[in-house]
């Protein structure tokens, strides 16, 4: 996914296992970010750090929304423990991720393995990515996101 591509569409479910599309929010600026785990020490420093600044996202009148692989009551409780405002979404079989082209190869210590990799996307009003985050920092996440939705 590139600067002014359609965001695709998807369907995934959220905490409540109720099924949310990203045509839901058509009309908004959304900040769709994808996290390889929920409750890992730089996805929760990620999440964490989107709540701190959550004034800082209504704002500018941004909905946010983070996918992982993490099933619906995963998520559920990674929400709860954090007091996350963001909506959080399930794709266990990734499907969404790959749409967005960040289901890729990884590696670490020698070992190969397919995951998600963090990514953010700015999604303007008609739907076409305004600006693509690939491989962001959990803890400059806010700062260059907020940045570029200002």
């Amino acid at each position: 996914m590139k600067e002014g591509d359609r965001a695709p569409a998807f369907r995934l479910p959220d905490v409540s296992g109720e099924f949310v599309r990203l045509s839901d929010f058509a009309g908004d600026t959304v900040v769709l970010y994808f996290f390889p785990k929920a409750d890992t020490p730089g996805c929760t420093a990620q999440a964490c750090g989107i709540a701190e600044r959550w004034a800082d996202y209504e704002a500018v009148g941004a909905v946010v929304i983070g996918v992982s692989r993490d099933g619906p009551e995963q998520l559920y409780r990674f929400g709860h423990t954090y007091d996350l405002p963001q909506i959080l979404l399930s794709d266990p079989d990734h499907k969404a991720a790959e749409k967005y082209g960040v289901w890729v190869e990884k590696s670490m210590y020698g070992r190969r393995y397919w995951g998600v990799q963090r990514t953010t996307f700015i999604i303007g009003p008609n739907g076409k990515v305004v600006k693509a985050f690939p491989k962001v920092s959990p803890k400059k996440h806010d700062e260059v996101v907020l940045a570029a939705l200002r």
